[in-house]
């Protein structure tokens, strides 16, 4: 055997062991390629999603999302196990948008607490007014059976943990107690988000701007309070 077809015949062992087969490393190498390639695929079929929903709106069908990824149904199951998946993933999209916004408004606005809550709640409605389209496709309850887990509840747990931690922030400064920051921050999120959706359904009655000094005025009422001690209602039963 000459050095070219040893060399040769080397070359077509390197990825297998002393026994032919094909060695660890070697497969392991393999699919981690595969994975990157179905992650990257993925997030194509999730950018398609949201060229669909912004061409055919929130209801839009398997057959339209698989028609803007330029491929089929059977190809975009074959990433995701069914529709509730693809939500979810185009949820965690959502979140990785909002979230960073909202953080950005809070950190960047005076220490104020009012103005903290006026500039969370008018990004918020920005991000929504920005692309209403995709905003119902993923609060609409008729798009799709939810999953069990809904990332949508999820969602908002995330922007309510954002709005508690800076009332908690603003607690801290005034030297009260923050415990009253976590009911405090998720029901804010409850108010806008009650408030966005009546908006939206409405055609937006009022310019953005006007809904959002609303609803500061309507949750400032509330957070004004900071240094106050709520009084327990009484019962009838204890009167």
């Amino acid at each position: 055997m000459n050095g070219g077809t040893v060399r040769a015949a080397s070359q077509t062992k390197i990825a297998h062991d002393g026994k032919g087969r094909e060695s660890t490393a070697s497969r392991d190498r393999r699919d981690s390629r595969w994975d990157e390639h179905r992650r990257n695929r993925r997030e194509e079929l999730v950018e398609a999603t949201l060229a669909a929903v912004a061409k055919h709106g929130p209801g839009v069908g398997m057959d339209e999302i698989a028609a803007e990824a330029g491929t089929s149904k059977t190809v975009v199951y074959r990433h995701f196990a069914d529709r509730a998946e693809l939500y979810v993933a185009v949820c965690n999209r959502v979140a990785a948008q909002l979230l960073p916004k909202l953080r950005a408004a809070i950190e960047h606005t005076s220490s104020s607490p009012r103005e903290m809550v006026a500039a969370a709640i008018d990004t918020y409605l920005a991000f929504i007014e920005a692309d209403p389209g995709l905003y119902r496709f993923v609060v609409d309850q008729h798009v799709l059976d939810r999953p069990s887990s809904d990332p949508l509840d999820s969602l908002s747990s995330l922007v309510g943990e954002q709005a508690s931690a800076a009332i908690s922030v603003a607690l801290h400064q005034s030297g009260h107690d923050p415990a009253a920051a976590g009911p405090w921050g998720h029901g804010v999120v409850g108010l806008v988000r009650s408030a966005a959706d009546w908006w939206l359904r409405a055609e937006r009655p009022m310019l953005r701007g006007e809904l959002a000094a609303h609803l500061t005025h309507l949750a400032w009422t509330g957070l004004s309070a900071i240094g106050t001690t709520p009084t327990p209602s009484t019962s009838m039963e204890e009167k």
